[in-house]
């Protein structure tokens, strides 16, 4: 596969990419994230389909603007790419943020995305269809609580990539999840600072960013304009809140074709690197199915 940088007017992305005559994917990573999270996902489609995984603005080796985090900036930013890599339509693979932005794609160029697979964009953060609902002045004051964390929240420094993924592999040995994706993955997501020290390539900025703009996105108004066959897929956490299965209901009933598949202990955003196979036949059985022409929800 090419990885390179391309440029989108003032904007440079990191792109892995691999273009044939077959249908293309692209892979839209979550929020502090890098495209090596694909690493395990990616050998299971590249013979059968194009492929194409960047880092999103302010991500991995991309350029970090100081502003622009809203998920349809990020969105604009893909439809640029896809257009100057000549890409007509493609489905769309997201996870957390990834799926927010494949959802926004997909909302403003519906003849653009052929489907869309969103691990992520399940519930909104507040309101009717929120984690969080409450009157206007409780749901201000929960901003205002959540904000104060965000913006005292330093960016860690490590003096070695080794230190830091050390520190990150006990963490997921302690709760069993430790493989050599996440090796791949926490190696690709640190830059190298002046003083000579490591700090995390998405930083603390383009975070707060980020969820300050994500507090008032409301999903209902994407998925309303959305044309696409989507399959949701819920992690066992989300898979057993019931506010979230309530506000997936309420999205998945303004599309006209979708799926929902919940595979068995698996965490938000993760997923990818902690089952790639699973993660990676679901997606490919919902490609392969074709037409989409019913409404079902499914376990596997």
């Amino acid at each position: 596969m090419t990885e390179e940088m391309i440029q989108l007017g003032h904007i440079g992305l990191n792109v892995r990419y691999s273009l044939t005559d077959k249908p293309g994917i692209l892979f839209l990573h979550f929020s502090g994230g890098n495209l090596h999270m694909w690493d395990g996902i990616v050998p299971q489609f590249n013979k059968e389909y194009s492929i194409i995984a960047p880092d999103f603005r302010g991500h991995g080796k991309s350029d970090k603007p100081a502003t622009g985090y809203h998920i349809d900036d990020m969105a604009k930013d893909m439809y640029l790419l896809l257009k100057r890599l000549n890409v007509g339509h493609c489905h769309v693979v997201g996870s957390s943020m990834g799926a927010e932005v494949g959802l926004s794609l997909a909302a403003s160029h519906p003849k653009l995305v052929l489907s869309l697979v969103c691990e992520g964009a399940l519930s909104n953060e507040f309101g009717e269809y929120g984690l969080f609902n409450g009157t206007a002045e409780e749901i201000e004051q929960k901003k205002a609580a959540w904000w104060a964390g965000l913006v005292e929240r330093p960016d860690p420094e490590f003096n070695t990539k080794e230190e830091y993924i050390e520190k990150e592999r006990e963490k997921l040995i302690a709760a069993g999840l430790w493989n050599e994706n996440f090796r791949v993955f926490f190696e690709h997501n640190l830059q190298q600072l002046p003083n000579g020290k490591f700090t995390h390539c998405c930083s603390n900025q383009v975070k707060t960013q980020y969820v300050q703009e994500y507090w008032d996105v409301k999903f209902e108004r994407y998925y309303e304009k959305t044309r696409c066959p989507v399959l949701f897929l819920p992690s066992e956490e989300e898979w057993n809140d019931e506010k979230v299965r309530r506000n997936l209901t309420s999205f998945a009933s303004l599309l006209d074709t979708y799926e929902i598949q919940h595979i068995k202990d698996s965490i938000h955003a993760y997923v990818w690197m902690q089952f790639p196979i699973a993660a990676g036949k679901a997606v490919k059985r919902f490609f392969e199915k074709g037409g989409w022409t019913w409404r079902e929800q499914e376990k596997c």
